[in-house]
């Protein structure tokens, strides 16, 4: 962190409460720009968090950090000089997702491209992005649940955005995240997110416009179940609800 002649230098981990640590620090100082290396895929989670908080972020070559501070290289410059209008336009379509900031939706575009009829059906991309949990079974039961490999750097941006995505309660993913996270914990949850977002791409890609089917959506499900299991334990209290209340 520089401030005029002076700066302070912190570590930080990489887990997500790292993340926030750090995206706290510099929001408390103020800072106007934060400068990144564009080392591997290690600034992608962290730009994210950035992109989203409205945080003005750039990417930098490693080797001009230092001598040209607040040069903008790779991501937004050669995404939005060179990539084709199709992409372009593409990606704005799925910037509409929940959890889908404009960074990470050029990067999923990036991965998969914008010809969705290269794949038979949504499964099939899910598959080969290795985004869907394993299906071993032997005699009705189930041996794995594991993810396959399939394309890291796709997985790992899919992952970032599902765990923005979960935060928004207004959202179906947050629906659907409350409902698996207690049968199937965070991580497989997030996994399960992940899968339901690139299915939701893979449709919007193909055509369709995004939809989202809101917190209340599971909701509208099992009502009259809901209703009688209730009644039920009323009546276990010692109160005998009327026959009317019964949904047949």
């Amino acid at each position: 962190m520089r401030r005029g002649r002076k700066s302070e230098i912190r570590e930080f981990g990489t887990y997500t409460r790292d993340l926030r640590e750090i995206t706290q620090w510099l929001l408390e100082a103020d800072c106007q720009m934060v400068a990144m290396e564009s080392t591997g895929p290690y600034w992608k989670p962290l730009y994210n968090v950035f992109e989203m908080l409205e945080m003005p972020a750039i990417i930098v070559n490693a080797a001009h950090i230092k001598a040209v501070p607040g040069r903008k290289t790779d991501t937004e410059t050669l995404i939005d000089k060179y990539m084709d209008v199709a992409y372009k336009e593409a990606a704005d379509s799925i910037d509409a997702l929940p959890g889908i900031a404009k960074t990470s939706a050029q990067q999923i575009v990036a991965e998969i491209g914008i010809d969705m009829s290269r794949f038979p059906s949504s499964g099939h991309l899910c598959s080969w992005a290795g985004i869907c949990p394993g299906n071993n079974e032997s005699a009705g039961k189930r041996k794995s649940g594991k993810t396959k490999k399939g394309n890291k750097m796709l997985k790992s941006t899919l992952t970032q955005c599902a765990m923005v995505a979960v935060k928004d309660k207004d959202s179906y993913f947050h629906a659907q995240y409350q409902r698996l996270l207690v049968r199937r914990g965070k991580k497989k949850a997030i996994v399960a997110i992940a899968h339901s977002m690139l299915i939701a791409i893979y449709h919007v890609l193909s055509g369709s416009s995004f939809v989202n089917l809101g917190a209340d959506y599971y909701n509208q499900f099992g009502t009259e179940k809901k209703i009688n299991a209730y009644l039920a334990k009323i009546k276990k209290l010692g109160c005998e609800p009327p026959l009317a209340a019964y949904v047949s």
